[in-house]
């Protein structure tokens, strides 16, 4: 599948089958995750994998119920580490850099998902403090996205998207749009 094809194909999946995902597979989604582009390469995240059942339970009461993420075979938190951009970037490396560092890794880990015939969701409404807490995360790493994934077990209609002129506005030259 090349990647346009991922994009259109991917959708967020609350349903997971009692299926574990392939080491062959979820190796190259953390490669995917690990060739993601970063503020000046400082590659200011952490990627925490988690399959325990407990662990997962802990991350369901962080998220509010979300019971689906315990669903899933594997659940990947990825988070920001800040440190790693401080000394670079100061507080804009800090505060900004490393969550959009973060961010970008997880679209990687939901491209590559869906490539290789796996579903995920992202899931950002969260206790930061709890979802930390569930993962052992130290210091000033904290929590950018909650990713369970696996095989579905449902397949939800394709949502509707804006259209392109409505989302792309051109650049306004002379004080006319070109």
């Amino acid at each position: 599948m090349d990647i346009i094809e991922a994009i259109k194909q991917r959708h967020s999946v609350r349903a997971y089958q009692k299926r574990e995902v392939e080491a062959e597979k979820l190796q190259r989604i953390l490669e995917a995750v690990n060739a993601a582009p970063s503020a000046g390469n400082r590659q200011a995240y952490e990627v925490v994998l988690v399959r325990d059942a407990e662990r997962k339970q802990r991350l369901v009461k962080a998220a509010w119920d979300q019971t689906f993420i315990a669903e899933a075979p594997v659940v990947l938190v990825l988070l920001a580490a800040p440190e790693r951009n401080r000394e670079r970037y100061a507080q804009r490396g800090a505060e900004l850099y490393c969550v959009q560092d973060a961010t970008i890794a997880c679209a990687y880990a939901e491209l590559a998902a869906t490539a290789l015939g796996l579903h995920c969701c992202w899931v950002g409404a969260y206790d930061d403090d709890a979802v930390a807490a569930a993962v052992g995360a130290t210091g000033t790493l904290r929590p950018v996205a909650v990713l369970p994934l696996g095989y579905a077990a449902e397949q939800p209609p394709a949502r509707p998207r804006r259209a392109l002129n409505d989302l792309v506005h051109h650049e306004v030259v002379g004080g006319k749009r070109s």
